[in-house]
């Protein structure tokens, strides 16, 4: 009987109008996924083109700038597929807009202790933004992880460390933050040199090397670098200081250029730098080395 019946049912149904609502509803999402495409590009068209377009009259300075691009960005991304999402199921299933908006508003309270984590992710970000703790391209350090910020997003910021990985971190997790990039940032060169050497030639040669350092430097420079003196006696050499002041993140070029410069007029000039003994770790090696 059963069989009888579902074999009468399948003959008397409409597969041409079922086909057809098939057809209509993949034509839609299709059509829907394409606006939403168009739409995205040409928000992020503008976007750059206000934000980003240094030809013509800047409204913030470059790193603010990036920053609002990338979070603007991120909300618009989320805002877009949101709409998708809610005209589509609109057409498939006809729910009611304003009804399928108050059941998302009793599911979103009915889930509101499991997605605390998300909304505190949210206004940490807008925290971050408005009180312009960091921008794209600063280099910061908050808790473990350290790097140059790449994207600031409504719920995660994005840094690249000098090795190469990238950190995400959702912006709730951020409590404290070190930036590396806001002001004149500070550039130290400690230079030991041993107690038989004279240490005011050693001095001169080294103010010599700050003034060639400034000049090619340039405007990388905001104080230049100047020899501080001796400021510690180890228990073999005298330990002399270099500190300058650069624009942010220029600070570790100097200190090497520093570093470089003073070794190369040092050995120019014959004046010693402490030699220290390189021994391997394992001494079965070692003992085989030496016979």
């Amino acid at each position: 009987m059963n069989s009888a019946w579902i074999q009468s049912s399948l003959n008397h149904f409409d597969w041409q109008q079922f086909g057809t609502a098939v057809l209509n509803s993949i034509l839609y999402i299709v059509i829907i996924l394409v606006i939403s495409r168009v739409a995205y590009w040409l928000i992020i068209y503008l976007l750059r083109r206000t934000l980003l377009d240094h030809k013509g009259k800047k409204i913030l300075d470059e790193r603010k700038a990036n920053t609002m691009f990338s979070l603007l960005r991120s909300m618009s991304f989320y805002l877009i597929t949101f709409t998708a999402i809610l005209h589509t199921l609109k057409h498939i299933f006809n729910f009611d807009t304003g009804t399928l908006l108050a059941s998302a508003s009793v599911l979103g309270v009915a889930l509101g202790f499991g997605s605390q984590s998300l909304v505190k992710d949210i206004i940490g970000g807008f925290f971050i933004l408005f009180e312009d703790q960091f921008s794209v391209g600063d280099y910061i350090q908050t808790g473990q992880f350290a790097g140059v910020v790449e994207e600031t997003g409504i719920r995660a910021t994005h840094l690249r460390d000098w090795g190469g990985e990238l950190h995400i971190i959702p912006n709730g997790s951020i409590t404290a933050v070190t930036n590396f990039s806001r002001g004149k940032m500070r550039a130290l060169v400690d230079i030991l040199v041993p107690y038989d050497e004279d240490l005011d030639r050693a001095m001169k040669v080294m103010h010599s090397v700050c003034e060639t350092v400034s000049t090619e430097f340039g405007d990388k420079i905001i104080d230049p670098p100047a020899v501080q003196g001796v400021i510690q006696f180890g228990e073999r050499n005298a330990v002399l200081r270099v500190i300058g002041f650069t624009q942010p993140n220029e600070q570790w070029s100097l200190e090497r250029e520093l570093r470089r410069q003073i070794h190369s007029a040092f050995l120019k000039e014959g004046i010693r730098t402490p030699q220290q003994n390189i021994f391997m770790s394992d001494p079965l090696k070692r003992d085989k080395e030496n016979t």
